[in-house]
């Protein structure tokens, strides 16, 4: 009698502490799936070539 108590303890604790780690593994998920996206993107934008500065931004010279 003892010893299934004990096996049954035994088991409740391997269970708690499975499902401790498991909740903490799933709280990551989100911040790694964000993390993906923002490599993603920075590749993209690596991987594009340098456009050159735009000359309509600049201001017309000015009269004397």
């Amino acid at each position: 009698m003892d010893g299934t108590v004990i096996i049954i303890l035994a088991i409740a604790g391997v269970a708690s502490v499975l499902l401790y780690v498991i909740k903490g593994f799933l709280d990551q998920v989100p911040e790694v799936i964000e993390s993906a996206g923002r490599i993603r993107v920075s590749w993209q934008r690596f991987k594009q070539p340098d456009l050159p500065p735009s000359t309509d931004d600049q201001e017309p010279p000015a009269a004397a």
